[in-house]
């Protein structure tokens, strides 16, 4: 495609590795001993609330900060001790940090000539990036009279027109709109695929964080949590936050009555003395009589009237129901539970076909595999 993305994507196996990294401030652990490592080429995101810690880490793998602990390796050197000017890191923020007296060529041409390199490379390295990014024809326009979609796009080419070694994303596209926000995960996510650089994207936002990466980093409180690919941190959260924050859950608690086989418990709400028990597939060890916590999510649970009951499935009755468009959602009273049951029902026909009135009687069941063990909090 291009000369910097072949060389980019030509480097192997590890792009960044954070080994047992820390940082307090004033006694306050912002990033508590971390360790995770990001393979070459692949885009990683940091997720997690404000004040959780992807923005001490990201500062302290730019050079920012310096860490109290631990070493931070991008593309098999220890740039621990480096200042940010010689690790050789793009790095695009939300306001995007245009210079708004520069023109786009000028801004993008900026890494360029402060390298000094020589004009007709810069020119041509300039020219090729704006081709890259769809913006050949907008070299002497100046920021404000840009889009957003376009500054954003001036900025990706200003950071990557360098050739770094590796890209940080800081918030890029959250002082976007929402429909254009999602136009540009998918045009950022394919720039980053083809130049092959090894990314870090910083963000609140889960839906974006499932979008664009290869792989996940949830934090909460200075802490890593959970790492793992999209499918992985969603489907199989390993607590109760993961599980809440990377979209709706239903969480519950129940009290094992027994264990049929080593890979079955037999349970029931903790809410209740008695009523429906039902046998949960896990291998976590529990004995009868321990409370455990668990987690499905609303898509997995399958909702239809009461004649259609399914083997094993339990009674509920809707007490809730809102038209989404693409799907249904219902508000699900089940006997024995303290709280509601959310339950999400594609609309794939009519959309009168998945309608079910509030106060009609349903039978409730999930996906094999689907309701998960949460680890003790």
């Amino acid at each position: 495609m291009n000369s910097c993305a072949t060389k980019v994507s030509a480097e192997t196996g590890i792009g960044l590795q954070l080994v047992q990294v820390s940082k307090s401030f004033g006694g306050v652990a912002a990033l508590r001993p971390s360790s995770f490592s990001v393979p070459a080429g692949r885009m990683c995101a940091l997720l997690g609330p404000s004040g959780c810690g992807k923005t001490t880490t990201l500062r302290i793998i730019a050079g920012f900060e310096t860490p109290d602990a631990g070493r931070v390796v991008i593309a098999g050197q220890d740039r621990t001790d480096d200042p940010p000017q010689r690790r050789k890191l793009g790095m695009v923020f939300q306001n995007y940090s245009l210079f708004p007296h520069m023109t786009v060529e000028q801004n993008v041409a900026f890494g360029l000539r402060m390298a000094r390199l020589p004009r007709a490379e810069i020119e041509a390295r300039t020219h090729r990036m704006l081709d890259i990014v769809h913006l050949p024809q907008h070299g002497e326009r100046y920021p404000n009279q840009l889009s957003g979609g376009q500054q954003q796009r001036v900025a990706l080419a200003r950071s990557l027109v360098t050739e770094p070694s590796m890209l940080l994303l800081d918030e890029p596209l959250g002082a976007l709109d929402k429909n254009l926000r999602e136009e540009m995960q998918f045009e950022l996510r394919q720039l980053q695929r083809e130049f092959g650089i090894t990314t870090l994207l910083v963000t609140h936002d889960q839906e974006e964080a499932l979008t664009m990466s290869d792989m996940i980093v949830v934090m909460n409180r200075g802490e890593i949590l959970q790492v793992g690919t999209p499918t992985e941190v969603y489907e199989r959260p390993r607590n109760r936050f993961v599980s809440e924050f990377l979209g709706t859950s239903n969480i519950l608690t129940l009290i094992v009555t027994g264990r049929p086989d080593a890979d079955t418990l037999r349970v029931r709400s903790a809410e209740a003395s008695e009523g429906a028990e039902f046998c949960l597939p896990t291998s976590t060890t529990a004995e009868p009589g321990r409370a455990i916590t668990v987690a499905i999510r609303p898509e997995h649970l399958h909702v239809v009237p009461l004649a259609d009951r399914m083997p094993h499935g339990l009674t509920a009755t809707v007490t809730g129901s809102v038209f989404r468009g693409a799907s249904r959602v219902f508000q699900l009273r089940i006997p024995g539970f303290a709280r509601p049951l959310f339950a999400y029902r594609q609309v794939t026909g009519p959309a009168s076909a998945t309608a079910l009135p509030v106060g009609a009687p349903v039978s409730v069941s999930w996906t094999p595999g689907a309701m998960r063990v949460l680890d003790d909090e």
